[in-house]
């Protein structure tokens, strides 16, 4: 696993956590990372489908995963 300021860097998603909200962090092709939060709506064929709070689906292909966990229900959104 990769190590960031002495703490592991863990994939704690598996294809039984669909239905989930979940976060992500993948490496893009530049070495940057980035982190998708929402629903994890689906896992086959090596790509997961995220549901973002904003309804978009990101699509993530699991070898490019650094960490991940399942995370609490997102707040309710306040009215404007």
């Amino acid at each position: 696993m990769s190590a960031r300021f002495g703490a592991r860097l863990v994939v704690a998603v598996t294809p039984a956590d669909v239905g989930e909200r979940v976060s992500l962090r993948r490496r893009l092709p530049t070495g940057e990372y980035s982190d998708v939060v929402g629903v994890l709506e689906s896992w086959s064929d090596g790509v997961l489908q995220i549901r973002r709070r904003t309804d978009e689906l990101v699509e993530v292909p699991e070898g490019i995963i650094v960490a991940g966990k399942v995370v609490p229900p997102a707040p309710p959104r306040r009215p404007r």
